[in-house]
Parts: structure tokens; C-alpha cells; sequence
């Protein structure tokens, strides 16, 4: 009679990482960004200047100042037009030659202190809609 033997076999150790929990975390943040992300490309672009409230120098060519007054119309100091009220559309196809003659305009948006600050804020997105790359704020000094 033979006896075999079997010799145990030994089981083999599996060392996998467990990806499913990081794959759960990676669509949680994917989520997270996409819901984040419309958020913060809404609103203007305004480049604000650091000091505070440093007149411009006076060697720099002056700005266009688009004004609005209390009744909510549009002016922009150029040429003939300074005091003509204008349409959204008028101030930027006005904005747009402006632009196109010289590119390096600085504007200024300069608004009655009784004006609605959405109006204001459409003022500006006018603006940069028409291909304004900055745009300043006008103020008056504290007395």
C-alpha cells in the first residue's frame, strides 16, 4: 500500500489596493467642482487700482468716463456725444470704434450716487462685453 502524502499547499496572499472608495472620493470632488465652478466665473472682471484713492497722473492721457445718470441713461465723454443720452447698443458700438482706434483707452465708469447698483453692474458688463479689458470705479472724496 502507498501513502501519499500531500504536502499542504500554501494560499497565495492577494495585495490589491481597494480603488473603489478613491473612485467614490475622485466623482464627490468631481461633482463639488462642477457645481462650484459656474459660480466663480460669474460677475465682472474689474481691475482696482492697489493705493487708495491716488488721483491719476497727469501726463496719462485721460480716460473715457461712461457716466450714468439718475434715470438709468447711458453717456460716454467722447466727441459730440458727451451729452447725448445713449442706448445700451449706441454706447457699445461707440465703445467698440473707440477701441478699435485705440486700443490702450482706459475707462472709467463714473455713476450717480441715487443710481440702482444692478444698473451700474449691467453698465460694466456692457462694457466688457464690448471689449473693455478694465474698467475703474469714479468716486468723490470723503469730505
Amino acid at each position: 500500500m502507498q501513502h501519499s502524502y500531500r504536502t499542504p499547499r500554501r494560499k497565495r496572499v492577494i495585495a490589491e489596493i481597494n480603488v473603489v472608495p478613491y473612485i467614490d472620493v475622485m466623482l464627490v470632488l468631481l461633482i463639488i467642482f462642477m457645481v462650484t465652478a459656474p459660480l466663480v466665473t460669474q460677475g465682472v472682471k474689474v481691475d482696482l487700482p492697489q493705493a487708495v484713492a491716488e488721483s491719476l497722473p497727469e501726463d496719462t492721457k485721460p480716460p473715457l468716463i461712461a457716466s450714468i445718470d439718475k434715470q438709468g441713461q447711458y453717456y460716454l465723454s467722447v466727441g459730440d456725444s458727451a451729452d447725448t443720452p445713449l442706448a445700451a447698443e449706441e454706447m457699445s458700438a461707440l465703445v467698440e470704434r473707440q477701441l478699435e482706434l485705440d486700443p490702450n483707452s482706459q475707462f472709467i465708469v463714473k455713476g450717480d450716487g441715487d443710481v440702482n447698483y444692478k444698473t451700474v453692474i449691467d453698465l460694466m458688463v456692457l462694457l466688457q462685453q464690448a471689449g473693455v479689458p478694465s474698467l475703474g470705479l469714479m468716486t468723490e472724496p470723503d469730505q
